[in-house]
C-alpha cells in the first residue's frame, strides 16, 4: 500500500502545492482542514480517494491526532497574517505547531515537515515572527530530525502579495506601501512545495532551510516591476512607519470592535515585520542544498498578473497589432 502523509492547513496557498505534488508522487494525502467543503477543489490532485479532505482544527488535540492516525509523514502549513477571533498568534503558529509535533511524536510518526518564515524571532516585538520562532522551538523539542522550511515572501497565482497590490492599481493613479526600501527575496510557491516533498520523501536532512528566489529586491523595486508587467503607470508612494503605525492601530480597532467584520487592512504587527529585510542569511542552509534551483519572479508574474492589465487577455493582441502597423 502506498504510503500516507498529513498536510495540515493543505488547503492554503502553499500546502495546495505540496498536496499536488506528493499525490504526483504516489502517496496518499490527507488534507486536514476547518472547512473540508471548501478543499473539495484538492481532490483532483490524484486518483479517486487519493487526496481526502478531512475536518481538523489545530487547536484540538484529538482533531489533531485523529488527522495523523496511520500516517507516515505530517507536514504544518497553518499560519496565519493576523489574528482573528480565537486563531491568534500564540495558539496557531507557537502552540498549533508544538501540538502537531508532540502528537506525532507519541503517535511514532518519524518524519514532520513545518513550514515557518523567514525572520522567525523569539526576541522579536512582532508577534508574527515570535510565534513563528516559538513554533519552531516546539517542533524541535519533539521531533528533533524535522525539517523547517522559512521562505521569504511567497508568490503565485494564489498569492496575497503581489494580486493584492495589483488590484490596488485600478483604483487610482497612487500605489501606497509601507517600507519601501525594505529587502526581499520572493521564492515560487511550487519551489517551497519541491523543498517540502524532498523533506518528506528522506531526500533532505533534517535542520532549518532558508528559501529565497535568486533575487534580492526592494519592495519599490517589486511593484516596479509589477506595474511593468501589468501595463500600468502608477506613482509609489511610501508610508512612513510612524504613520503606517497609527494606520495599523486604527484598522486593528476597526476589526476588533467590529468582530472582524471589517478586514485590517495593514495591522501593527505587519508594519512592525515591514521594517526589517526579509531576505536568506548565512546561517542556514539553503536551495543548494536541496539541489533546487529556484525560479525567477519574471518567468512567473505574466502568467497570473495579466488580468490586471488594461486590456486584460487582449493586451498581447494589441501590442502585437501595433508592431504589425509600424
Amino acid at each position: 500500500m502506498s504510503k500516507l502523509v498529513t498536510i495540515y492547513g493543505g488547503s492554503g496557498f502553499v500546502g495546495r502545492y505540496i498536496v499536488r505534488r506528493m499525490a504526483k508522487q504516489g502517496w496518499r494525502v490527507r488534507v486536514a482542514v476547518r472547512r473540508p467543503n471548501e478543499a473539495i477543489f484538492v481532490k483532483p490532485y490524484g486518483v479517486v480517494g487519493q487526496v481526502e479532505p478531512i475536518l481538523c482544527n489545530i487547536r484540538d488535540d484529538a482533531s489533531v491526532r485523529a488527522a495523523m492516525q496511520g500516517a507516515d509523514a505530517v507536514v504544518n502549513c497553518v499560519g496565519i497574517l493576523a489574528k482573528n477571533g480565537k486563531n491568534t498568534f500564540d495558539a496557531v503558529q507557537a502552540e498549533g505547531a508544538g501540538r502537531v509535533a508532540r502528537l506525532a511524536a507519541e503517535s511514532g510518526i518519524s518524519t514532520m515537515v513545518h513550514i515557518s518564515a523567514i525572520g522567525a524571532d523569539q526576541a522579536s516585538d512582532s508577534d508574527y515572527q515570535r510565534t513563528k520562532a516559538e513554533g519552531e522551538a516546539a517542533v524541535l523539542e519533539h521531533m528533533p530530525n524535522a525539517v523547517i522550511l522559512r521562505p521569504s515572501i511567497v508568490f503565485g497565482p494564489e498569492d496575497e502579495f503581489f494580486n493584492r497590490f495589483a488590484s490596488m492599481t485600478r483604483f487610482g493613479p497612487i500605489l501606497p506601501v509601507v517600507g519601501a526600501d525594505t529587502k526581499f527575496q520572493p521564492v515560487y510557491v511550487d519551489d517551497v512545495a519541491k523543498a517540502a516533498c524532498r523533506a518528506v520523501t528522506g531526500n533532505a536532512a533534517s535542520g532549518i532551510y532558508e528559501l529565497g528566489g535568486p533575487d534580492v529586491n526592494t519592495f519599490r523595486e517589486l511593484m516596479h516591476h509589477m506595474l511593468n508587467v501589468i501595463r500600468r503607470r502608477r506613482l509609489i508612494v511610501n508610508i512612513p512607519f510612524f504613520m503606517a503605525s497609527i494606520m495599523g492601530g486604527l484598522s486593528d480597532f476597526a476589526n476588533t470592535v467590529s468582530g472582524g467584520l471589517i478586514p485590517a487592512m495593514i495591522t501593527r504587527d505587519q508594519v512592525k515585520n515591514l521594517r526589517k529585510d526579509n531576505v536568506v542569511s548565512e546561517d542556514h542552509k539553503t536551495f543548494a542544498d536541496l539541489d533546487i534551483t529556484p525560479v525567477a519572479l519574471e518567468a512567473v508574474l505574466p502568467d497570473y498578473l495579466w488580468r490586471f492589465r488594461p486590456s486584460g487577455q487582449y493586451a498581447g493582441i494589441k501590442e502585437s497589432a501595433k508592431n504589425l502597423r509600424a
